[in-house]
């Protein structure tokens, strides 16, 4: 009798752990945010074809109820933030400072940091970068990227460049006099790192400039500067070669390559490369760790190397939360914390 009475509790606990994992895996649809780094149509271009990737790679896993999976480009950083803590999102593409900044209520989880190819520039001194050269990838997978101020054509681009590649440091004055493009509050290119390197030299942060303005992403941050809108923009370490072959098409006299028009007069220390993170609202803990699965297989494909070239990710790993602590420094000092 007692033999019997073990098989029951046996058979009933199989049963019930397999009950469990179909509820986890009871979902019907997913949507998935990504920042407006670069212009919001040619990403959504670039990653449309994440839609049907995804959802095949889940119901392999075992999410045969899953019906879409939806791709969006947010307004800004912040909004991407905000719609992953609300829940109103499931999975976004995050910077690492935008992540550690609405993380904090615990309503966000990273499960992801992308790896990318290194450069062939990458020294802290900007005067190295400033041969006329374009910045290139290397086959070597690296964990960090940095934040470059980069100088346009304008009279005091001209005169800040010519400061830097004569090896004289710049000044706090140098910089406040010239107009400066700049991204959202949490961007970690954009705004977060130049603002900790001002505050390192000079004490200050980007928001003591007596003109930085958001751009809107970096393809207005290019144009402005091809334009003469800005001095110096703030920019990801390859933004240029992004944004190469449209240099000469802003309709501006005198523009002949980017490479030797533009000049890097700042370069950040590393920043901890972009996230893939999760609403807790939304997404259980199996789910996360099938969506680590998902994604780390299909960037080892073709075609999904292809979507997430869009943000320059050639890899993912397998991060924790305490692996952005850094990060939230960063914000700190950027908020006065």
């Amino acid at each position: 009798m007692k033999k019997v009475l073990l098989l029951l509790l046996v058979v009933f606990a199989v049963f019930g752990l397999a009950a469990c994992e179909g509820a986890e895996k009871d979902i019907t649809s997913l949507k998935i945010t990504f920042v407006p780094s670069r212009d919001p149509e040619a990403i959504l271009e670039f990653v449309e074809p994440l839609e049907e990737m995804l959802k095949e790679k889940l119901i392999e896993k075992g999410y045969t109820k899953l019906e879409s999976v939806t791709v969006e480009v947010s307004a800004t950083y912040e909004a991407a933030g905000e719609a992953l803590d609300a829940g109103t999102t499931d999975i976004a593409f995050l910077p690492g400072g935008t992540y550690a900044l609405y993380s904090e209520d615990g309503n966000i989880d990273v499960i992801l940091a992308a790896t990318r190819n290194g450069l062939n520039k990458d020294s802290a001194d900007p005067a190295d970068w400033n041969d006329g050269e374009p910045t290139l990838p290397l086959d070597n997978q690296v964990t960090y990227y940095r934040s470059i101020v980069v100088a346009g054509p304008s009279a005091k681009g001209r005169e800040l460049a010519d400061k830097v590649n004569a090896g004289t440091p710049l000044t706090w004055e140098d910089l406040n006099s010239a107009k400066w493009g700049v991204q959202g509050a949490t961007s970690s290119a954009g705004t977060v790192y130049p603002a900790v390197w001002l505050y390192q030299n000079f004490q200050k942060l980007v928001s003591d400039l007596s003109t930085a303005a958001p751009t809107g992403g970096y393809g207005n941050s290019i144009a402005g500067l091809a334009n003469g809108t800005y001095d110096v923009v703030s920019l990801y370490a390859d933004a240029r070669r992004d944004y190469a072959t449209n240099w000469t098409t802003y309709g501006v006299e005198g523009l002949t390559n980017i490479w030797t028009d533009t000049d890097v007069i700042i370069v950040t220390p590393g920043i901890f490369n972009d996230t893939i993170a999760v609403s807790n609202k939304t997404v259980n803990d199996q789910l996360k760790k099938d969506l680590q699965d998902a994604f780390m297989e299909l960037v080892a494909t073709e075609e999904g190397l292809a979507v997430f070239a869009v943000y320059s990710h050639t890899g993912y790993a397998i991060v924790t939360d305490e692996d952005y602590e850094a990060a939230r420094v960063a914000q700190s000092i950027v908020l006065g914390q």
